[in-house]
């Protein structure tokens, strides 16, 4: 059985369909990206086991194969099955020998590549950091998730915040607050709505019970998720606050009422939180100061050419204080992290940078570099070989 099993896994057979597959896996995405944009496909296809491919409502005869779904193996698995696949060939089949060690740096490489690949999908983090000229950011946002927060801002010196992702605002469910008497539980969530004042003279109605939306009028409409690159959904909740005295009330939260408005506080006895929803955040023990920036345009148009960010790191230690110019293709790598100059807003008085974080960053060059230092040796010998078979040697 065991014979079987590992026959099974390291034939080129298999190889050959599971190449095939991802051949597919690639087509069908590329269509899907079409319906779904970049990032949802992304999770869909590439950051799953098992992936379902629906006939798009834009395509003809949609009415007629509304109901056609094609299930597929999402990239986790493809990628899985490539790099067992690869490793059992490697151990059944390869000797290590000096005529084959390109080949066993090519093999390596490979394998190097498909962890990079998978340790990029779950442990990288993407996202972006406002900061205007002359002013200093100690935190970005990633666009595409959301949290709730209940922040404790008593201290003088620093806020305490309490975060609870969206994933957990479920209708009816009840979440306990960290570190504090509070609870939550979720009246409705809305992962895109419209939001905006009543018309004057119809009754609005709303289960929020407290703040923005009692005092402002505020109705909610629920929205189709967008997946366009260029916009946010706006993601929107009731919450009701809870304490062991009861219920506090209920909040209407949104990622769009935001610093403008005025904080929506939770009293409890002689202390406050204000909660809100809002784009996820990620904070650090530095701050970024843009010093100046710089945009480049073709001359005659209002394409850029060229635009740099440069900027001062002002760290909690004050040794790890450094300058940089971060351009395009010439990012930041600092505590970690990668900044990349992403784009500029505000008539060129805001330099808005991507921040990435992924620990194993260095990996895809590392792989790159074995397998191009295998596939040199590897035909380099062939070719000596030849060269000495022409000149008799």
């Amino acid at each position: 059985m065991m014979k079987t099993l590992i026959h099974f896994f390291s034939s080129l057979r298999l190889t050959v369909v599971l190449l095939g597959l991802s051949m597919m896996l690639i087509f069908f995405g590329t269509l899907a990206q079409v319906e779904t944009g970049i990032w949802e496909t992304q999770k869909i296809y590439f950051e799953s086991f098992i992936a379902v491919w629906a006939y798009p409502k834009t395509w003809i005869a949609y009415d007629q194969l509304f109901w056609f779904r094609l299930p597929m193996p999402g990239g986790y698995l493809l990628g899985g099955m490539l790099l067992i696949n690869l490793l059992a060939a490697h151990i059944t089949r390869f000797k290590f020998t000096i005529k084959k060690s390109g080949l066993f740096l090519i093999h390596v490489g490979l394998i190097l590549l498909l962890v990079s690949e998978l340790m990029t999908d779950i442990l990288s983090e993407e996202s972006q950091m406002p900061v205007d000229e002359g002013s200093r950011s100690n935190f970005s946002q990633e666009y595409r998730n959301n949290e709730l927060v209940l922040i404790d801002r008593s201290h003088a010196d620093l806020d305490t915040v309490h975060s609870i992702p969206v994933s957990l605002l479920k209708a009816g469910k009840e979440v306990n607050v960290p570190d504090s008497p509070l609870s939550i539980r979720t009246v409705n969530y809305y992962p895109n709505a419209q939001i905006g004042r009543a018309t004057d003279g119809k009754p609005v109605k709303s289960p929020a019970t407290k703040g923005a939306a009692v005092k402002m009028g505020i109705v909610v409409t629920p929205a189709a998720v967008t997946y366009a690159e260029n916009e946010i959904n706006t993601a929107t909740a009731y919450i009701e606050v809870l304490s062991p005295q009861g219920s506090l009330g209920t909040w209407l939260v949104s990622n769009v009422i935001d610093d403008r408005f005025p904080p929506q506080l939770v009293e409890l006895g002689e202390k406050s939180w204000e909660i809100a929803l809002r784009l996820k955040r990620h904070y650090y023990p530095f701050e970024i100061e843009l010093v100046d920036f710089s945009h480049e345009k073709y001359p005659g148009t209002e394409i850029p050419f060229n635009f740099s960010s440069e900027i001062m790191v002002h760290h909690e230690n004050s040794s790890k204080n450094q300058k940089a110019l971060i351009y395009m293709n010439h990012p930041l790598r600092y505590e970690g992290l990668t900044f990349y100059q992403a784009s500029f807003a505000n008539d060129d008085r805001t330099s808005i940078f991507q921040v990435v974080r992924n620990p194993g960053w260095a990996l895809p060059y590392i792989s790159v570099l074995l397998m191009g230092s295998g596939m040199l040796i590897q035909f380099g010998m062939h070719f000596f070989k030849f060269l000495n078979k022409r000149t008799g040697v």
